[in-house]
């Protein structure tokens, strides 16, 4: 399935206002440096992790999807051998 321009705009234009958005509110907060390099870290992990479990969930996904077409073949083969 391929996605549109306009879905694509979107993604990355959300994406890149949430990390903004969080960014400059932790650069704005009334508190010490390391605190706000604490709550960057946390926010770099965060964002780190959930590309990461994007993507694995993508590849189960897809793993699944070849292994359904592996079986489909197989089945079609055997319907073929005694036909």
């Amino acid at each position: 399935m391929r996605h549109s321009s306009a879905w694509l705009v979107q993604v990355w234009l959300a994406f890149a206002f949430s990390v903004g958005g969080t960014s400059l509110c932790i650069a704005y907060l009334p508190v010490d440096a390391w605190m706000k390099l604490s709550l960057s870290m946390g926010l770099g992990f965060t964002v780190s992790s959930t590309l990461t479990l994007a993507k694995t969930i993508r590849d189960q996904h897809e793993s699944k999807q070849l292994v359904a077409k592996v079986e489909e073949a197989k089945v079609e083969q055997l319907l073929a051998q005694h036909r």
